[in-house]
């Protein structure tokens, strides 16, 4: 009896533990996206890709994941009580974001998701709406608060702008979702494309662009431009491209950074295209382990400075997912203390909340040495 019972119990076990690693392999084969030989079909021309992977303009030293390090990001990723996670509830905008345009505003979405609304028209970035930012839906990094915004209450955008192929800035759910809800075009850095034709996007949704290439919609201008990073969503790597953007209107300059470290190439971008009246710069992730692919905050100030003389800045990737073992709020409290020693106004909405830039806009500080004075630390759970 005490035998049958065990064998039905490990029979059991074995059922549950093989549907769930069903459902954590459910649309995986999908989601990795196209396979480098389609990929090379539009990147080979690249004077920035040589024998089969693009290169970043300023080298990024290597992962150095040693045993103490491997040791660090095992404990914060398994760990309940790890420092990465907010010690309560994080908490959302309240207030809808509207339907009218400003001449130059943003909502923040998390992470990278941002809908920047410049001169008239409304520019999505590094869309994902998804619970994970992974291949698979049921495991991989989760959510640390909900979407603020549903997908299908976005108002009607004028382009979708990709940074990398990274799960955590393109996501094939999120991509599928806004081609059923949104006409927007899909702008990529070069063999980001393949993924997408991969996942049936349609081919005259699909804009790809090398470093410093543009494109236009109507008045709007969409320069990709140079970032340090790397990219890949499964064993090959640097296939695709990385980029950041220079979204510029008749009136407004926005600079976009999505997912870099820092790089000489900042003061380049702002001598061709700047100075922007708004920057949106990366500030988390960071670890010694990979000092060249991440920005930490102090150099997202630094870069702030490289591209505008003046402008807004408000960060992004932060908050909402864990990606490295740096305490939670580090990356905002950090943020401000460097933006107020070098005199940067910034602005840090909650999740989902919208920031207008301009005299009328009263959220901004208008005197950058009272910045963290101006900014509400919602945070500070």
């Amino acid at each position: 009896m005490l035998r049958s019972a065990l064998r039905l119990a490990a029979g059991t076990a074995s059922l549950a533990t093989g549907g769930w690693v069903l459902r954590a392999l459910h649309d995986t084969p999908a989601s990795l996206g196209a396979g480098p030989g389609s990929i090379k079909l539009v990147a080979g021309d690249s004077p920035h890709y040589r024998d089969g992977v693009f290169h970043n303009l300023d080298p990024a030293s290597p992962l150095r994941l040693d045993t103490e390090e491997n040791r660090l990001i095992l404990f914060d990723m398994l760990s309940s009580r790890s420092v990465s996670r907010p010690r309560g509830p994080i908490p959302l905008a309240e207030q809808p974001a509207p339907t009218g345009f400003e001449q130059l505003a943003v909502s923040w979405l998390g992470h990278s998701t941002a809908l920047l609304e410049i001169d008239g028209y409304r520019v999505l970035t590094d869309p994902i709406f998804s619970d994970r930012c992974s291949p698979s839906r049921t495991v991989g990094p989760q959510r640390l608060h909900p979407v603020p915004t549903p997908l299908e209450a976005l108002p009607a955008l004028d382009a979708v702008v990709v940074s990398h192929d990274h799960y955590d800035h393109l996501d094939m759910d999120t991509v599928l979702a806004l081609v059923r809800t949104q006409r927007a075009p899909f702008v990529v850095p070069l063999g980001v494309g393949a993924h997408l034709r991969r996942w049936r996007v349609p081919t005259d949704r699909i804009i790809e662009l090398d470093w410093n290439e543009q494109t236009r919609i109507g008045e709007l201008s969409l320069v990709c431009t140079p970032a340090r990073h790397f990219s890949g969503r499964f064993l090959t790597r640097d296939t695709t491209l990385w980029s950041s953007w220079a979204i510029i209107g008749p009136r407004h300059r926005a600079y976009f950074g999505g997912d870099t470290g820092y790089t000489s190439s900042f003061a380049q971008i702002g001598a061709d295209h700047g100075p922007f009246d708004l920057t949106l710069m990366p500030i988390g992730a960071y670890s010694q382990a990979w000092p060249d692919i991440h920005m930490n905050p102090e150099e997202a100030v630094r870069a702030h400075r490289d591209v505008t003389d003046a402008g807004l800045l408000v960060p992004i990737h932060w908050c909402t997912f864990r990606l490295a073992p740096h305490p939670w709020a580090e990356p905002v409290e950090r943020l401000l203390a460097a933006a107020d020693e070098a005199g940067v106004p910034t602005a840090v909405p909650k999740p989902g909340g919208r920031v207008a830039v301009g005299p009328a806009a009263a959220d901004v500080a208008v005197e950058p040495s009272a910045a963290e004075a101006a900014i509400e630390r919602w945070w500070e759970l």
